[in-house]
């Protein structure tokens, strides 16, 4: 990182002396003391942590750890989902809220932690009935409703390994990811909502299960209503099968070293990676990670903006707040429709005091005005989380004054599908540390995190290095499925003997840690190595900017030139003198060598619908390629914008 980007940062900083959590002191004895407890001897520490799960029989070892291989709380058994339903039934939260869902039309549905008890149970049953036993996989394509935790729970309840496929993935992506696992089941439904238009699941499962010889059934869950065929043989409706489920399935007692899940992530090359999780390590870690970082008690009302289809939809949608006995809020539909002020409508209806949210996400409300959340009252917000990419300083500064009212501390947090929670955040749950805007602070307890350069050595202050972690913790992936040496190849051969993240980050003077994107989305202009996210970061902090996006393009002279695409603020509009403006910006903040070749303002740029900007299509667009498969695109209307800025681009040429 240049000097006058660290500036560029630390002027940010500076500017959060109003924050409630302290001056430029850091006395955090508290955590400190914790964190090196945790480290000093980790299996006491986290046999402590273990002891607030419900076991079936406590385990024989802490950790077998024959590297790079962690198994966690061996001889243990315990089921995940006796720990986020039947404990709470067992006490006062029986009647508690367990989920406030809404659907994108408005429609809503509160079921309480009895309730979910029952249909778990009806729905464990249904699985049973159909032949799925412990060890089976079961593919889950559903939309944002309740079904999908339901679901599940119950393959948690009786042993069965769950793999979650985000609703926005094509048949073939599907058809690749059960290929993988093999399952046996697919449960998708009818339909689903998005920006008023039906999404036709039923219809992608049907041209996927051709493809997919292990499926047996798949389950069809009623959501819009519509006709949808139906294979004699291999189809059924979840309402037929629900008429004749037992109600009550006794839950299976796990091994604690069991996989729960696998979940592949989403790379936009190559075959994706399952990432297999245990049942305790998993467990464990998630649901102390969950208590240090969003303080939960009783009374709160916590939203985590996220698709279950996601990482961070599994641990802080489903086992991390419902083992705690949380109130969550789950929502069907996109954060802008019907209007730009929709999330803040069910902020203020559902009384939400714990928020969690993307960075784009937040980026995305900030273009549009603080007059939106504006509208709403917001005054029973206590928390503001943020996960997915770095949270740049202006947008946590917009977070802070206009979604938290300058009195909610923001949890910046970084974790991976593979780490299954979260390992370098603020913890308001064992002391309010000092923030720093766009900083996730320090490590959590139990997690020895250090930035090293190439050679493995630690960097100094201010230099940027790559994040590893030096010790295992609970909630690391068991292994690829089905591919261990890509699991020792991708994870564990750049620095040996400790988990390479793949991500840049730098600790300052005061030892935060701030990360700055991806070690491979690194740009080689002139001989010079320049992250996107740091470039990206750069243009946001000018006040005309509220989304940048950066990509290289081969140059026959410097190896790559940057292109830049933005979206303006409202308040502002494209123009030649705006781009000089931004180049002059950006020469200042980095360097000359930032200076980009190509500006492109936008309306929109190509995202998921989880929220994450899909670089490899504007690649693709400002190279003049085919666009690939865009099955996960939330707005087409971004494509299009795209494909005319590059015809015009290529007549000026």
């Amino acid at each position: 990182m240049t000097e006058e980007n660290m500036q560029e940062w630390s002027r940010a900083e500076d500017s959060a002396s109003s924050l409630p959590t302290g001056s430029r002191m850091w006395p955090f004895k508290r955590y400190s003391e914790i964190h090196a407890r945790s480290l000093a001897d980790p299996q006491r520490f986290w046999a402590e942590e273990a002891r607030g799960l419900d076991w079936y029989r406590t385990w024989d070892r802490v950790l077998d750890w024959n590297p790079p291989y962690a198994r966690w709380f061996s001889g243990g058994l315990l089921n995940a989902c006796y720990q986020c339903v039947d404990r709470h039934v067992r006490t006062w939260r029986k009647s508690k809220v367990a989920i406030y869902w809404e659907g994108e039309h408005g429609e809503t549905r509160v079921l309480s932690y009895s309730t979910l008890f029952r249909e778990v149970n009806r729905y464990a049953s249904v699985l049973k009935k159909l032949g799925v036993k412990k060890g089976d996989r079961v593919a889950l394509y559903l939309p944002m409703i309740p079904e999908l935790p339901i679901f599940m729970l119950a393959c948690a309840r009786i042993g069965a390994v769950h793999t979650v496929i985000f609703s926005g993935f094509s048949a073939q992506a599907i058809a690749d990811r059960i290929g993988d696992t093999q399952a046996k089941l697919i449960v998708t439904a009818d339909g689903g909502y998005r920006r008023g238009k039906v999404l036709e699941l039923k219809e992608i499962v049907d041209e996927a299960a051709e493809l997919c010889p292990s499926v047996e059934k798949v389950i069809v869950v009623n959501r819009t209503g519509r006709e949808v065929p139906l294979k004699e043989g291999r189809d059924v409706r979840l309402l037929s099968l629900l008429n004749e489920a037992d109600k009550l399935v006794k839950p299976e007692p796990m091994e604690a070293t069991h996989p729960l899940y696998v979940l592949y992530t989403s790379g936009t090359t190559g075959k994706p990676k399952g990432i297999v999780h245990s049942t305790g390590g998993y467990l464990v870690f998630n649901y102390s990670a969950y208590k240090w970082v969003f303080d939960i008690r009783e009374e709160s009302v916590y939203w985590c903006t996220a698709d279950v289809g996601w990482v961070t939809g599994h641990s802080c949608i489903v086992y991390a707040p419902l083992s705690h006995g949380a109130a969550i809020v789950l929502y069907e539909g996109a954060p802008d429709y019907p209007a730009v002020d929709r999330w803040w409508d069910i902020v203020d209806k559902y009384g939400v005091s714990i928020f969690y949210a993307s960075p784009t996400a937040i980026r995305m409300f900030m273009r549009h005005g603080e007059e939106w959340p504006q509208k709403h009252d917001l005054s029973s917000l206590e928390l503001l989380g943020s996960a997915g990419e770095p949270l740049n300083p202006e947008a946590w500064q917009w977070y802070y004054k206009y979604i938290g009212g300058e009195r909610c501390p923001i949890v910046d947090t970084w974790w991976q599908t593979e780490t299954g929670g979260t390992m370098l955040s603020p913890t308001p749950g064992i002391e309010q540390i000092p923030l720093k805007p766009g900083s996730v602070t320090f490590p959590l307890p139990g997690v020895d995190a250090a930035v090293v350069d190439s050679n493995g050595n630690e960097t100094a202050p201010g230099q940027t290095g790559f994040l590893i972690i030096r010790k295992p913790w609970p909630g690391m992936l068991l292994d690829i499925y089905g591919d261990p040496q890509r699991y020792q190849e991708s994870y564990w051969s750049r620095f040996p003997g400790a988990y390479y993240t793949g991500d840049f980050a730098m600790r300052d003077e005061d030892g935060y840690f701030w990360l700055l994107g991806r070690a491979d989305e690194v740009l080689k202009v002139a001989g010079h190595r320049i992250g996107t996210a740091e470039l990206e970061a750069a243009v946001i902090s000018h006040p005309s900017v509220a989304e940048a996006a950066v990509l290289g393009k081969p140059d026959e002279v410097k190896g790559e030139s940057i292109v830049l695409f933005a979206t303006l603020r409202e308040d502002a509009s494209p123009s030649p003198e705006l781009e000089k403006e931004l180049c002059q910006h950006l020469r200042h903040v980095i360097g000359p060598i930032a200076t980009p070749d190509e500006i492109h303002f936008v309306e929109s740029l190509p995202k998921t619908r989880s929220g994450k900007i899909m670089r490899r299509v504007l690649k693709a667009a400002a190279m003049g390629q085919s666009l690939g498969d865009l099955t996960t695109l939330e707005d087409e209307a971004s494509i299009e914008e795209l494909k005319k800025a590059y015809e015009s681009l290529r007549k000026e040429i």
